[in-house]
């Protein structure tokens, strides 16, 4: 009976710790402002393919000061993105992009992207946004 007890114990402790990630993960109005658009072209400086969203960041000329800023742009899952075309290879480290999204609601350079124009191609990819998935 104590050995059940305790096998019943530690699966329910795993099922505890497994859900702290599905927790953690926010809701696009949480964090982005859809009234605050913003656009920006720059070159990309990083790509982190991971779940449960994409990162890529982008340094970008400040056109008052003429400043390089590096902002970061959220995307989609990669399955979410797979299933518009893209693959881990598209996006390169040095790559011209067009981005298109909505800013972060702390002022940060961040933003949730929608497209992403890739100036090699001229070709634009849906970013799976969170944004209408509320």
């Amino acid at each position: 009976m104590r050995q059940n007890t305790l096998v019943a114990l530690a699966l329910g402790f795993g099922m505890l710790i497994g859900s702290i990630p599905a927790a953690a993960h926010h809701s696009f109005s949480a964090e982005f402002d859809s009234e605050k658009q913003v656009e920006k072209r720059g070159y990309v400086t990083k790509v982190e393919w991971t779940n449960p969203h994409v990162w890529f960041y982008i340094n970008v000329k400040d056109e008052k000061t003429g400043k390089i800023v590096n902002w970061g742009f959220e995307m989609g899952p990669p399955h979410g993105l797979q299933a518009r075309g893209w693959t881990r290879e598209l996006m390169q480290i040095g790559d011209e992009v067009i981005v298109t999204g909505s800013a972060a609601k702390n002022g940060s350079n961040r933003a949730n992207a929608r497209n992403v124009i890739l100036a090699k191609t001229g070709k634009t990819y849906g970013a799976a946004s969170s944004e209408n998935q509320q």
